[in-house]
């Protein structure tokens, strides 16, 4: 995503050292993993999620990965739009995704890697500093830009706000078209004074587009749907012994995916669905071993569902 995944991730495999006796006492559709490389599928052009060159937080979440099983990462690369985990995952042309919305029935959820939610973008003196949700009535007549079809398009029809909205397009091929970093334009040259977007893009091109673009996490809104949303990792239906295998790295290495998300200024939210307050320093490591969290989720996809643009 988020990038529809919401959103808007990671193709991986087992070292055979490691992981032998595990996949030993799989299904033999398990046996599709690569032992020796961990094959990532990712967009090459999908900032700050990944690119081609390694610069996106993705990237460094399946370096981090390749590190623990000691294997050379190797990528699987294909735009983030329809049809990208059909032409990866699914073909076999790699083994993990990093960065689905955690309870798509499109692949096997690890447990999260992170949790995160909308945000609001506006420019210093221009009449909305301070604000912080879209029913504050300052808005009231802006023009807004939003994603379409996205959780915070939701909120800004619930708020009343669509007469004036301006529309960016959720799935597109970003080697060519970059509805985010446009979005941060608009409201630097005032086309537009707000815009609406996943948190992890909007900070990331936000940061980019002035020193006078304000983020804004979206922490109060209410009343028309989800808006914040876990992010995983996906494997191949199937692929459990896999799917384990990662839980135990993400136990283990949360804190170190935590600082690579805070080095983007990506805002994390505290893993726990009744707060909406903000993660400001890493997590220590989990106890390992623990899949209940991911495996209720999956018993319940329509709960946890990500859409994050």
């Amino acid at each position: 995503m988020v990038s529809k995944t919401v959103l808007a991730t990671i193709a991986g495999i087992i070292g055979l050292a490691t992981v032998s006796g595990a996949f030993a006492a799989e299904a033999p559709k398990a046996d599709l993993v690569n032992r020796k490389q961990l094959r990532v599928c990712a967009d090459p052009a999908d900032i700050p999620f990944s690119n081609d060159k390694g610069e996106g937080f993705e990237n460094k979440i399946a370096d981090l990965i390749g590190q623990e099983l000691n294997l050379p990462v190797v990528y699987t690369w294909f735009p983030k739009a329809t049809g990208f985990i059909r032409m990866t995952l699914s073909r076999k042309r790699c083994d993990l995704v990093i960065g689905w919305g955690q309870g798509d029935e499109l692949v096997l959820n690890t447990n999260a890697i992170y949790r995160s939610t909308s945000a609001l973008v506006y420019k210093k003196g221009t009449g909305l500093d301070g604000i912080d949700t879209l029913a504050d009535p300052r808005l009231k007549g802006k023009r807004i830009g939003a994603i379409q079809g996205s959780p915070g398009a939701n909120y800004i029809a619930k708020y009343g706000l669509m007469a004036n909205v301006h529309g960016y397009p959720m799935m597109v091929d970003r080697r060519y078209e970059n509805p985010a970093e446009q979005m941060m334009k608009d409201i630097e040259s005032g086309e537009i004074a707000a815009g609406v977007h996943w948190g992890p893009i909007a900070a990331y091109w936000a940061k980019r587009g002035g020193d006078d673009l304000v983020v804004v996490p979206l922490l109060k809104e209410q009343g028309a749907g989800k808006i914040a949303f876990r992010i995983t990792m996906g494997v191949r239906q199937g692929d459990d012994a896999w799917k384990r295998r990662l839980n135990e790295i993400i136990a283990k290495r949360q804190g170190d995916i935590d600082k690579i998300l805070l080095d983007y200024g990506i805002p994390l939210l505290v893993d726990d669905d009744t707060k909406m307050d903000l993660l400001t320093a890493p997590r220590t490591a989990k106890a390992t071993g623990g899949d209940k969290k991911a495996e209720d989720t999956a018993a319940n996809p329509v709960a946890e569902t990500a859409k994050a643009p």
